[in-house]
This record gives C-alpha cells, structure tokens and sequence, in this order.
C-alpha cells in the first residue's frame, strides 16, 4: 500500500524550495521506532538524536514504523534504506521522514517514499526530499530505476514528479488507497532539482506496493 499524497491547495503560494544540500537524513534505529509505537516521543527523540514531532506519532507514521520492524526483523540488509527522518535549516528543525521502502530488488527498482509533516509543507521540503532520494540513487551501482505511485487525482504531487523526468508506466490498485499511477525514472536521467518548479506535495508512495 501507499499514502495518498496530501495537497493544500488553498494555501499560501509556495516559497522558494530548500536544496537537497540543506536537509539531513537521521537514521531511525529499531529502537526509537519502538518507542514512536508506544507514543514515548521523549525516548524516540533520544535515540534518534533529534527532536522529533508528534507527527512521528500519527496513525499513518505508526504503519511505517510497524512494518519497518518488521521488515528489519526478516531482512537486516534493508537497514539504511528505510525511512530517516529529515531536518532542516542550521538548528536542524525536523521536517517529516523519508526514504525508500527497501533495498534494490532483482531488478534494480527502489521505490521512494516521502512525508512531510503539515506544519512544514508548502516550503518545497517534499521536492527536496525527492531530489535527495534521487542524488543517492545515482551513486548506488545497484539502482538501475527508481519508483513512486500517485493518486492519479493528485495533481500537485504529478507535477512534482514531472518536474524530475518521472515517466509513467502503468498503474496499480491499492486495496485502502484505490488506483494509483506507477512512474518510473532511471537515476542517471533525473532533471536538476534547480530546474523544477514549486511543489505542494505533503506525503508520497510511504507504504510498500505490492510486488
């Protein structure tokens, strides 16, 4: 399954985007994951090394960290490539999460996942982050294309995915989120993040697909 990615139509028109230079990925350790299941920000923010926020504690965020234990617990090589959270600016404020939802496949396919908390979106942090998650693709041997799946009514997160190259080629049905449009791009063909336009895009393909 996937979040719906989340727009905001009617708000204010979208600063300048943050640079992927300018945000921080935090490894989320199985241990702060268990500690954002039993709503403990205090002992989550402490293994983690950053305050984190109560979005962290939200229905949706606790799907991603229960799976990811989960999915640490039968694969221990996924570690690294599962969601961080992410910060931003000089006091290093955290900003959502982010990541892919596991290593290469067979095929060299990752799928990128990304979440902005509402207090923070209409910034340009989502374009940031996927222009992040793209920069590290490139230097990964294994990746040979990188994924994400939109709601096809999501007109702000199609054209975030747009502004990168993203192709789209097909679609799939998630049982809680409905059709969903797959695009795919190959890393070394990625835009320049500096070349793409504004996004309004909160939250994009952070539960797993089916395969």
């Amino acid at each position: 399954m996937t979040l719906r990615p989340v727009t905001d139509e009617a708000e204010r028109p979208a600063p300048v985007p943050t640079t992927p230079k300018s945000l921080r990925f935090v490894e989320l350790s199985n241990a702060a994951m268990t500690a954002l299941l039993d709503d403990d920000l205090a002992r989550a923010s402490a293994e983690a090394g950053v305050a984190l926020t109560e979005y962290f504690l939200t229905d949706r965020a606790k799907w991603v960290w229960r799976y990811r234990i989960d999915q640490l617990a039968s694969d221990p090589d996924s570690a690294g490539w599962l969601p961080q959270a992410v910060t931003a600016g000089p006091k290093g404020t955290v900003v959502g999460y982010a990541g892919f939802h596991g290593p290469p496949d067979e095929a060299g396919m990752v799928e990128i996942g990304y979440s902005v908390d509402p207090d923070h979106r209409r910034q340009g942090y989502a374009r940031a982050m996927l222009a992040a998650l793209l920069e590290r693709t490139v230097t990964e041997a294994r990746v040979r294309t990188a994924r994400v799946t939109i709601s096809p009514d999501n007109a702000a997160s199609l054209a975030t995915v747009s502004g990168f190259g993203f192709k789209e080629v097909g679609e799939q049905w998630d049982e809680e989120d409905g059709l969903e449009l797959i695009f795919e791009l190959r890393p070394d063909q990625a835009a320049a993040p500096q070349a793409v336009g504004h996004g309004s895009v909160g939250e994009g393909g952070h539960r797993p697909a089916r395969r």
